[in-house]
């Protein structure tokens, strides 16, 4: 007689659990969100931050017919265009891309008036015009002076405000885990200091690389604040799936993205484990995952092509809204140099990227 094998927690699993049955076969449109995630109405006013890979999100949500919440809006007689290269409609509010997550905890003290950087203004590239050290590139053409920057400031922290009162959802793209600080009182800047105006000091300006306890602590401290003015938000954690343009850390770029990126997606699973209402949405999985094989990168093998933004967007919808999109159109197989329509489906999602200048001839 032959003993029945022992029962072990395993037996009650879900296919989700293991890689055979949830992963092996299964192609590059797998679908990686198992468990509970929230809900997403048709009236929540959900807001956007983070990285440039955030604003894809933005784009889908409203798209989609939800409600994306925007504070900050251009003047009525603004074209379209014109407020687009402006930030207006790209995020929430106009803070451009926020990379880490002590930039996101300093935006919110700033708004409230809990941190006022010492430098705070920079003169822009050819010295005739100033920028936000903050939002460097919001303002393609930088501020006429002082005094124009400083009152379109004080509006956007008026608009941040709001944006956080107000909001129902709250989803934060993590970046980046380097950064640049100030060493007079460790205000983060979203790009490097001399890249987009200003002028970089050794003696002011301090390579970061943000570990795991740091961003976890950042951002739980986030947390509380958010829930101290809107105690009802939900959070939801996504890890930008782009790599670095660029690494100060010495180590070679794809190590250093190995390294931010587990850094990101092991502080985010921290937060959503700790604090109820926080949830993690596998983007970066979605992108990156062996199934989907880098398929869903353009040629430069960085940026994300509008056919992995799809899957992106279709699973979150899914689970959080249960509506079904589309299939996302699949890139064709080549069929010369001068196909247009693998050209068109191999296109990336053109998005503002402040990091991008750290590499200016490569996009």
């Amino acid at each position: 007689m032959t003993d029945r094998p022992s029962d072990h927690p395993y037996r009650s699993l879900p296919d989700s659990a293991f890689w055979r049955r949830a992963v092996a076969g299964q192609g590059p449109a797998i679908d990686p969100l198992a468990g509970g995630f929230l809900t997403l109405g048709r009236d929540d006013r959900v807001a956007t931050a983070g990285s440039c890979f955030a604003q894809n999100i933005a784009r889908y949500l409203k798209r989609s017919g939800f409600d994306f919440l925007v504070t900050e809006t251009a003047h009525p007689i603004v074209s379209a265009d014109v407020a687009e290269r402006h930030g207006y409609g790209l995020y929430s509010a106009r803070y451009g891309n926020i990379y880490t997550a002590r930039q996101l905890l300093q935006l919110f003290d700033r708004a409230y008036g809990d941190f006022a950087p010492a430098e705070d203004i920079w003169l822009a590239p050819g010295g005739d015009r100033v920028v936000d050290p903050f939002r460097p590139t919001i303002e393609p053409q930088g501020y006429a002076g002082e005094a124009e920057l400083r009152a379109d400031r004080a509006h956007h922290l008026a608009r941040v405000r709001e944006m956080f009162e107000t909001l129902d959802i709250f989803v934060f793209t993590l970046g980046l885990t380097e950064g640049w600080e100030s060493t007079i009182d460790g205000a983060i800047f979203p790009i490097c200091p001399g890249v987009s105006g200003g002028a970089f000091d050794p003696a002011r300006h301090l390579f970061r690389n943000f570990r795991v306890g740091e961003v976890t602590a950042d951002l739980s401290a986030f947390v509380a604040r958010l829930r101290g003015v809107n105690p009802g938000a939900r959070i939801i954690l996504t890890v930008s799936p782009v790599p670095l343009v660029a690494t100060a850390s010495g180590n070679h770029v794809l190590a250093a993205t190995t390294y931010s990126k587990s850094v990101l997606r092991a502080a985010a699973q921290e937060i959503a484990e700790d604090h109820d209402g926080v949830f993690y949405f596998p983007s970066y999985e979605i992108i990156m995952g062996a199934p989907a094989a880098a398929r869903y990168f353009a040629e430069d093998m960085r940026n994300v092509t509008e056919e992995g933004v799809a899957q992106v967007m279709s699973v979150f919808l899914r689970h959080a809204a249960g509506l079904d999109l589309p299939a996302p159109a699949p890139a064709p197989a080549a069929t010369g140099a001068g196909d247009e329509t693998l050209a068109a489906a191999r296109e990336w999602v053109r998005v503002m990227c402040d990091e991008a200048l750290l590499d200016p001839d490569g996009d």
